[in-house]
């Protein structure tokens, strides 16, 4: 279709026309049927810039209530020829411009803002392109069906975490002696086992020593939505939410009850993933 400029165009082509029919012109025909004529050329140019391009579209990545969702579109040419200014734009949006080389590809991340938790479609994308001359615009509307998983935005400012022993407060790691961490090395004491004799240090001549290792204590944070304080349901679910980031990133154990799910203590990348999901998703009672 043709643009603002692509109609203003038309309409001088219109009027040198008229001025050359009107004054027999011959002049005045070749420059308006010349102009016209490269305005048709553009035209094919323009749809063939966009013609037959490749687009795959990666979901986008979990991200915070009030955080940007960023979908990654993929593009790809394989007709040999270079593409110039491809647009692409989601749903009221800003565009992102590209160019793609000969047989090349290229990635345009679009961004699209989030507002609230749970899942969020990402619109209808739009591929377009004004090259060469911006006189017409061809476009392609491309359904991706890609959606975003918003996890609840995290209570500002929080609360400490809790650090007793009752639901929806908990505990946090002791240093205990045990044999899962190495945490140093020790003089070596009468009793202690030759497996955890250091030989490689004891070989020094300056003394002997024995491998110290902790164990993690068996004290576990629950995290209970019906134990958490909050005007709503809302307010509750970012005060979760910030708690599972605080725990995470102390390294603690820690489980998480909801109405809907009950997720076992851990402290893993998984097990924090898998509760900030289980929070988007809550149901309204």
């Amino acid at each position: 279709m043709p643009t603002r400029a692509g109609w203003g165009l038309a309409i001088i082509l219109l009027a040198m026309l008229t001025g050359a029919i009107n004054y027999t012109l011959s002049l005045g025909f070749i420059l308006t049927f010349l102009l016209a004529g490269m305005a048709m050329v553009s035209m094919l140019h323009t749809w063939r810039n966009i013609a037959w391009l490749q687009a795959e579209v990666l979901p986008p990545a979990p991200v915070f209530a009030g955080q940007d969702a960023v979908l990654e579109l993929g593009l790809a040419e394989t007709r040999g020829r270079q593409r110039f200014a491809i647009a692409a734009a989601l749903d009221g949006q800003a565009p992102v411009y590209g160019d793609i080389s000969a047989n090349g590809a290229s990635k345009l991340p679009l961004s699209h803002p989030t507002r609230q938790r749970g899942w969020q479609d990402m619109g209808i994308l739009t591929l377009s392109t004004g090259f060469p001359g911006g006189l017409f615009r061809a476009w392609s509307r491309l359904d991706t069906r890609a959606r975003c998983l918003v996890y609840p935005r995290p209570a500002e400012p929080s609360l400490p975490l809790p650090q007793s022993d009752t639901p929806g407060r908990g505990g946090g790691l002791s240093t205990q002696a045990g044999d899962e961490d190495f945490s140093g090395l020790r003089l070596y004491q009468r009793g202690d086992s030759p497996r955890r004799i250091d030989w490689k240090a004891s070989s020094r001549e300056q003394g002997m020593y024995s491998r110290e290792f902790h164990a993690e204590s068996q004290q576990q944070i629950w995290l209970d939505l019906a134990h958490t304080p909050g005007l709503d349901l809302e307010q509750q679910l970012s005060q979760l939410t910030s708690w599972v980031m605080q725990a995470h990133s102390t390294n603690q154990r820690y489980g998480l009850r909801l109405p809907s799910a009950t997720l076992a203590p851990a402290h893993d990348e998984a097990h924090y993933h898998a509760c900030l999901r289980a929070l988007a998703l809550v149901e309204p009672a």
